[in-house]
């Protein structure tokens, strides 16, 4: 019933098996990868023709996490997978930006492919064996791809690289890369790291490119046992029209591009388009499509050409040259921290918020829920290009974008430890002609030092661009938007004075090569220096002090055994805090305490309470109290949090007092002293030792107790006379016809000592 196809290897310390033939068997291609015990399906299906008027590739990728994969049940009201979250969407992108390089120009049949996670062990990323299963699925499917890639985690620890490590070896190492490649290049780059240096990088990233042969070779050996017959592709000769668009206009094309400004530019562009498009104003629809795209590629080829020739970029730039920046800090009066950024014509608006643990992000995933601390959003709105356009919820691009920035910023936060802060990052595009993303890293950057947030060091971020043709090639620093389209690599490096902390590259060939690589990071690292400078025009270090609207934090440490008694029964000391005192209240199970607030008094209110929790009474220290009980013998006194302790009516005032009410009332605040704690925990207090006016300690002017004859005391002074004696053990007398033994309590007949105040 089944024709399986099978191809193991031992890849990293374990196997990795992919199959074929079982599973989603009408699909163009399908392969399930499993590595460890994670496994992934990838399934992809290709239209067999092309919509009319289509003029795009539609490639669309589909990583889905199932929750029974880690044998959970999803969290919400629903308890099924929803829409794809920020994980899903990156992991998406990953698998894309490797792959979409590999289809021939032309191909325009819609492609989908669609990754899902049916098993994870919560030790081999699920991911790496998606973009491997994604790549084996397309490489059988028969469509023209011109692949096999391969994709392969790397870390970085003491020195040695680590091919898929395990997340514990992640955050004990400085690195955390991933790399996708074919045989004979890279593909993709994304990674986060602790300052590598440029050298460190580039031999991660070749190492991983080693790393990946082995499974190129094991797709290949599949496709050589199950791959379906390959498509046949035509590819119309479009050398004639795009000649004639060349004589046309092509004047015009490299007039317009010798304009500096972004939108006189524009303008030229769009007056050399309408000047070329009655050359085919009689044509159907398909032509004119392709008549328009022709045009796009003569404006590569000019762009191109003239900076392979003499280094003349669009702007007048040579390679290497930054365009100019302009950075401002406090640029929004009512946010903990903004900055404004801008490098040429690209701008954002970056602001920092500060928010306690309440804030922080709930992420609910295979690997169970966890919090995250620190957030990025960006945001691209079409204003920001001059356009017309959507406005909404964010897109796949701008979680990219955000999550590029997060990566760059993130190594060089402080501990939560050491900053017990939420921390969210806004960043609005509102102008964009190249590099937007690494815009945000500036401007996050200088916001955060704005707002306080102690960093390690700043970060900058620039984007390199590449032109290639044949081995002849031009790094760019500090790309445009028009050379970011009509050139080959986007290559964003973001880092500090040390080292990079960031790294990412999206191709649009079919590879670059270690030279290259070699070239970019060098280029990168003049030019991230450069932008440093720039931004420590605006500001050098990070603000000692923070916003008055920002929240302050005070954080303090408990025995874990008061946990308890400070949230109290269902909460309610812990509620009664927060409304009494207006300050937010966290306690974590080490014992931590975080009380936040805008108002120190509202702190020191809130801490103050939770020390009289915690503390224990010292004896001979002075505290202020509230009378909260009067019994005839004395006074029940609140004196420390929750804490109660007996004012016995001899303690409260050096003479004779009849009855309590005569000099207290409940709810009076009083000042008292701790004079003894007995064995049971029960607190004696006196007043008459405080002054009630001053709260200063008072001497002790009662005349000592004259000890009885035979070394008695007696709490009452000497006995009068005609006073009983002590009464003796006796047989009393029958009862019932039978005689028993009494046994009399020990002691002179007086008060116990807990009533009297008594401790001898």
């Amino acid at each position: 019933m089944f024709n399986i196809a099978k191809q193991s290897i031992e890849w990293g310390g374990r196997t990795l098996t992919l199959e074929t033939g079982k599973v989603a068997r009408q699909a163009d291609g399908a392969v399930m990868a499993t590595y460890g015990e994670t496994v992934v399906l990838c399934a992809v299906t290709a239209a067999k023709s092309v919509k009319e008027g289509q003029d795009f590739f539609p490639l669309t990728v589909h990583y889905q996490e199932k929750f029974s994969a880690a044998g959970r049940i999803p969290g919400g009201f629903f308890k099924r997978e929803r829409g794809a979250t920020e994980h899903e969407t990156l992991t998406s992108r990953l698998i894309d930006r490797p792959v979409r390089p590999l289809f021939p120009e032309g191909f325009y049949n819609e492609v989908n492919v669609i990754a899902q996670v049916l098993s994870y062990d919560g030790e081999n990323e699920a991911d790496i064996v998606a973009m491997i299963a994604a790549s084996a699925a397309l490489t059988l499917s028969g469509v023209p791809f011109m692949g096999p890639i391969g994709g392969a985690r790397v870390g970085f620890k003491d020195g040695e690289y680590q091919l898929n490590p395990s997340k514990e070896q992640l955050k004990e190492g400085r690195l955390d890369l991933v790399v996708a490649g074919t045989h004979d290049a890279v593909m993709m780059v994304e990674s986060e790291a602790q300052e590598l240096s440029e050298d460190e990088m580039l031999g991660a990233v070749m190492f991983a490119h080693k790393s990946i042969q082995p499974v190129i070779k094991a797709i290949i050996g599949l496709a050589e046992k199950a791959a379906k017959e390959p498509w046949e592709l035509k590819l119309a000769d479009d050398s004639e029209m795009l000649a004639t668009i060349r004589k046309a206009v092509g004047k015009d094309i490299t007039a317009a591009y010798k304009l500096t400004k972004k939108s006189e530019r524009q303008q030229a562009l769009a007056d050399a388009k309408a000047k070329a498009k009655p050359l085919y104003a009689d044509a159907d629809s398909a032509t004119q499509q392709k008549a328009g795209k022709l045009f796009k590629k003569l404006e590569g080829e000019i762009v191109r050409g003239a900076i392979l020739k003499d280094g003349s970029r669009i702007d007048g730039r040579d390679t290497k040259t930054i365009r100019p920046i302009v950075s401002e800090v406090g640029f929004l009066p009512r946010t903990h921290g903004s900055a404004l950024f801008t490098r040429g014509e690209t701008q954002a608006i970056v602001s920092t918020t500060l928010g306690t643990a309440d804030s922080e992000q709930m992420i609910d995933g295979l690997d169970g829920l966890k919090y995250e601390r620190f957030m990025l959003h960006y945001n691209f709105p079409p204003y920001s290009v001059g356009e017309v356009g959507r406005f909404g919820a964010p897109g796949r691009r701008e979680v990219g974008h955000g999550k590029l920035a997060w990566r760059a910023i993130h190594p060089m936060l402080p501990s939560k430890e050491e900053f017990p802060y939420t921390i969210r990052l806004l960043s609005d595009i509102t102008e964009s002609n190249g590099s937007s993303s690494m815009a945000t890293v500036c401007g996050g950057s200088l916001a955060l030092m704005d707002a306080g947030v102690p960093l390690k060091r700043p970060v900058a971020g620039i984007a390199m661009g590449l032109i290639l043709e044949g081995k002849d090639f031009a790094v760019l620093s500090d790309i445009l938007g028009d050379e970011d389209h009509l050139g080959d690599m986007d290559f964003k490096v973001a880092g500090t004075s040390e080292g990079i902390t960031s790294l990412q590259m999206d191709i649009k060939i079919a590879g670059i090569t270690e030279e290259i690589m070699k070239v970019a990071l060098a280029q990168a690292k003049d030019g991230r220096a450069h932008i440093l400078g720039e931004m420590a025009k605006a500001i050098t270090e990070t603000r000692t002090e923070m916003s008055a609207h920002a929240p302050r934090i005070e954080t303090m440490s408990v025995p874990k055994d008061k946990i308890r008694d400070i949230i109290g029964t269902g909460g309610k000391v812990i509620r009664e805090i927060v409304a009494t005192t207006g300050a937010k209240v966290d306690i974590e199970d080490d014992g931590t305490v975080k009380i936040a607030s805008s108002d120190l008094d509202k702190i020191e209110a809130a801490r103050q309470w939770i020390i009289g929790i915690i503390a224990e009474p010292e004896i001979g220290k002075i505290y202020t109290g509230k009378v909260v009980g009067m019994p005839e013998f004395g006074a029940f006194v609140n004196f420390l949090g929750a804490k109660d302790g007996l004012v016995h009516i001899s303690e409260i005032k050096n003479e004779r007092v009849q009855k309590v009410s005569d000099v207290l009332t409940e709810g009076q605040q009083v000042k008292v002293k701790v004079i003894g704690v007995d064995d049971r925990g029960k607190v004696k207090l006196s007043m008459r030792l405080v002054d009630q006016e001053t709260g200063e300690e008072l001497a002790d002017t009662r005349p000592p107790r004259e000890p009885r004859e035979g070394g008695e005391r007696s709490d009452r002074g000497p006995r009068r006379d005609g006073d009983r004696g002590p009464r003796r053990d006796r047989d009393r007398g029958p009862r019932n016809g039978e005689r028993r033994e009494r046994s009399e309590p020990e002691g002179d007949g007086s008060l116990p000592a807990f009533l009297t105040g008594n401790d001898d």
